[in-house]
């Protein structure tokens, strides 16, 4: 078997342009070929947590695993998982409704103050 060499090592901070403004701590989606901007509903595109405020063509550094401290839109409660929502920001998975591949990860803590702690994992 051939040897296998990472395209990007370490996996947990990727950078990539943007196609829109972003701000850090946004979550990201792939928005095209190498580029990425703010999530604006659920999809299953989505890469990570922007690591800085970004130009639109700019560079930013994407956090793809890890905990941080993310937008939310609405109530979110510890223990539930989360998908995409306007703004970069995260909202509660609702079973029956929202897609199962869309999760983001998990909210660790409540939402409070329009942010809530997750863990992004697929």
């Amino acid at each position: 078997m051939a040897e296998h060499t990472p395209k990007y090592f370490p996996a947990d901070r990727l950078p990539r342009t943007t196609s829109a403004t972003v701000t850090g701590g946004q979550v990201l989606v792939v928005s095209g070929n190498d580029t990425v901007a703010p999530i604006a509903a659920p999809n299953e595109a989505w890469l990570g947590v922007a690591a800085h405020d970004a130009a639109s063509g700019a560079q930013v550094v994407v956090y793809t695993t890890g905990v941080h401290q993310v937008p939310a839109s609405g109530a979110i409660a510890a223990g539930k998982p989360v998908i995409g929502a306007a703004g970069g920001a995260v909202a509660a998975f609702t079973n029956g409704t929202d897609e199962p591949e869309e999760i983001i990860g998990t909210a660790l803590s409540a939402a409070a103050s329009s942010l809530v702690v997750i863990k992004l994992g697929r």
